[in-house]
Formats: structure tokens, sequence, C-alpha cells
């Protein structure tokens, strides 16, 4: 059993989304950063959607009761067990009656957090994910709060021989790391790869471009569904209005005043704000960490390199599983 000391800012339980239910307006949501989500859960021998805490910027205090395998990354929240720093991106053992402790996020928002068989709660419509709006899945459909239990399923075999290494060995942590953003081909630091949206055509050729040369800064407006952005006006040379259309994540919405929102996972199932661009999905992970002030630029690329950089950060995420399997034979 994990028990909840303090709760953190907002502690959720999130797995991959909530999918097939868009066309009765249910949200996908689930862990803002997908690929940080899965990279912690194979570190401890989960499976990618095993269900597991993000923490946003105050992270929890947990005590265990039993020993188990934990794997954490994101940002940097200081965290602690005992009084020892808490390794992250990598397999972690936790002895029982050990606490862990995350505090505030010195860089970046939110972190993921996972445990050895994955956070058990019912599935909801086919996730474990929590959407806090509409009171779903998760932990009773909210936020953690100080008081609350959680339970695991039980670990993998993998899981179970790497603690075991680690107990015999009187180790803490794996000396291997599995770090997500070195997978694939990353973009230089404060740069977006993203390409043309269905609607880019509405725009001034002035505004096209200046989406994509000109410095954006995040706002305070920014939460689960998307991150608005301020910077030069994005004028329309067609105006009315637009059909609501379906959105994904990582869609570029400009609403009349022509500044841009950037759709996250939890964003409604349709829209009726022409889609300028949509961020391409391996950087899409970089809007979860944004706080308000900081900087972030457009680069364009084209559908076709949007593919290419998925599949490489998937290949890589394949060798790295690969190789991880060969430590316990």
């Amino acid at each position: 059993m994990i028990h909840v000391l303090k709760p953190g800012l907002l502690t959720t339980v999130q797995d991959l989304g909530r999918l097939g239910y868009q066309q009765y307006g249910v949200v996908v949501g689930g862990a803002l950063d997908g690929f940080a989500a899965r990279v912690a859960n194979l570190i401890v021998g989960n499976d990618d959607n095993a269900a597991l805490l993000e923490l946003a910027q105050t992270g929890p205090d947990l005590r265990f009761d039993r020993e188990t395998l934990v794997a954490w990354g994101g940002a940097d929240f200081g965290a602690m067990i005992g009084n020892e720093p808490l390794p992250c991106d990598r397999a972690v053992r936790v002895a029982a009656g050990e606490t862990i402790r995350f505090g505030l996020a010195k860089s970046g928002l939110r972190a993921w957090l996972a445990v050895a068989g994955g956070i058990d709660v019912p599935l909801v419509m086919g996730s474990r994910s929590t959407y806090r709006r509409a009171g779903l899945g998760g932990h009773e459909g909210r936020a953690l709060k100080a008081g609350d239990d959680l339970h695991a399923f039980a670990p993998s075999d993998w899981a179970t021989q790497i603690l075991t290494a680690l107990r015999t060995g009187q180790k803490r942590a794996t000396t291997w790391t599995v770090r997500p953003g070195t997978m694939g081909r990353p973009a230089a630091a404060g740069v977006v790869r993203a390409l043309r949206g269905p609607e880019c055509s509405w725009f001034t050729l002035e505004a096209q471009k200046a989406f994509f040369s000109a410095e954006w800064t995040a706002t305070k407006e920014a939460d689960r569904m998307g991150v608005r952005l301020a910077g030069p006006v994005l004028a329309r040379r067609q105006e009315g209005e637009m059909v609501s259309s379906a959105v994904n994540a990582g869609v570029v919405q400009v609403p009349a005043a022509g500044q841009p929102i950037v759709l996250l996972p939890s964003r409604q199932s349709v829209g009726g704000y022409p889609r300028l661009a949509a961020v391409a999905a391996v950087d899409l992970r970089r809007f979860t960490q944004l706080r308000p002030g900081d900087k972030v630029r457009f680069e364009e690329i084209t559908l076709a390199v949007a593919h290419d950089l998925y599949l490489a950060r998937e290949r890589d995420l394949s060798r790295v599983r690969t190789g991880l399997a060969r430590l316990t034979g």
C-alpha cells in the first residue's frame, strides 16, 4: 500500500488516456507527456499503459508499506528518499516503510512517477486516467489528498529480478538510466517543430510568416487542456466562423484575438477556432513543462518529416526495451 502523507498541488493517477470516446464528447486526457510516462513504466517493467502518478508544480510525500521498484522523470522536484536524493530516470528500490518526498519544481512543471505493477484503480471507459472536470477515473475521479491510500498491481517477473539484484547488492538504484529527452532526434532548446494546419490559408501571409519566425511567450493561461502563447497578433485574411471540427493534441488554434493556443491531451473533442498549425508529436511534450514567461519558437516541417521524427524515437525506445530485457536473461 502507498500512503499519501502530503498530496502536492495536483497529483493525479494517469495512463495513456481514454481512447475511443471523443465521439461522445469524452476527452482523451491521460499523462500530459505520454512518452515520459511510457519510459517511466518501462524502467520498472510495466506495460506502456500502466497507471502512474502525474505531479504538477509541487509533489507529494508518499510512504510505502512494501518494498517495491519505482522510477520517475520530468521536471526537477528535488526528490528525496529518506535523507538521500531519489535518482531520476532509473529503477530505484524503495524499502518497506520508507517515504519518498517531492518538493517544489525547480525547473519545468511536471513529473511522472511509476511504481512496479502500476497503480491499481478501476478501469472507467477503458482507462485508469483521472478526468477531474467530469469526476471520472483515477482515484475517485479527483486529485490525491492527504490520507489517501493507493494500491499497486503485482510487479512483473522482470521487476522482481531487478529488485532482488538491487537488494542483494545493497544498492539503491540501477547504474543504467533511460532519459526520454535523448531518444530520437530532439529539437534544439526552445524550438518546437510544427506543420501547417487545415486553416493556415485563413491567415495573412504576414501572419503565417510571423508564426514560424516570432518568439512566443507562455502565458498564465495554461492547464491540461492547452497553453496560450503571447506574441504578434496573427491576423486573418478570411473572416467568419468555421464549423466546429475535430481537434487533436498538438493542434494550434487561433481565436479572434490572434494569440495561439496549443492544445494538450485534455483538450476538448471539437473546436471552432481556425487550426493554423499542428505541433509534431515528438515535441508536444515541451509544452507540458513551460512556465509563464518561458519562450518558444516554431520551426516549420512537413508531415513526412514529422512521421520520420516519430519513427526515429520509437526505434530508439524499442532498442532500449530490448536492451533492458536482456538484463535478466
